[in-house]
């Protein structure tokens, strides 16, 4: 049974996870950038309309019935998500999309039972699994990505916290929906630097 505290944390995480989204498809849909402010206000308000039951035929917040679909986020993601709203966001580089779209792709199988091998038994306070992660945290430092050292460190965080329900460090730092989206943003990324090379008369 999962802790009072811990629903409440749950439903305000994915409440401000929905308006979040909702706010940036709504700057896509802008012809014009929205100001910072009246970000955060939809937000606010987006996120209030989430999190407390609206009555009619609903017994609980929209937001434990989009959970119940979507299932718990990571921490990553849901901070990746947070920052995007946030004026002159960095974007997130190649060198992170690539590593995860590839321990995805080899994760997820294993996981579900492909092979004799589950690799995440390790999320469960392994040393070396948490040495790996705070290595990654430190090369996306050297390579100049402050955003992805502090992304990791709040999950692990978080994680030594037991923040979320899960006892597990795989669930704080990858999901299925952040890899998805890693494996969709690498073909568009080297698109996107591919044209911007030939716009600048450069196509290698």
């Amino acid at each position: 049974m999962m802790a009072p505290y811990l629903q409440i944390i749950a439903l305000l995480e994915m409440s401000l996870t929905c308006a979040v989204v909702l706010m940036i498809l709504l700057q896509k849909l802008s012809s014009t950038e929205i100001p910072l402010l009246i970000r955060v206000l939809i937000v606010l308000l987006l996120g209030n309309l989430f999190f407390w039951p609206l009555g009619m035929s609903l017994e609980l917040p929209l937001s434990a019935y989009v959970r119940g679909v979507t299932g718990e986020l990571s921490i990553v993601t849901m901070l990746l998500l947070w920052s995007s709203i946030l004026p002159a966001a960095q974007k997130t580089p190649l060198g992170f999309k690539v590593p995860l779209a590839i321990i995805a792709i080899v994760f997820y199988p294993l996981a579900l039972g492909l092979g004799m091998f589950d690799p995440y038994i390790w999320g469960y306070g392994s040393i070396g699994f948490l040495g790996a992660v705070m290595l990654f945290a430190i090369l996306c430092g050297l390579a100049g990505w402050t955003k992805g050292v502090w992304l990791v460190s709040v999950a692990i965080i978080a994680w030594a916290a037991h923040w979320h329900e899960s006892a597990n460090l795989w669930d704080y730092l990858l999901d299925p929906f952040l890899a998805i989206w890693a494996l969709f943003a690498i073909p568009s990324t080297i698109y996107q630097k591919r044209r911007e090379k030939a716009q600048s008369g450069y196509l290698f």
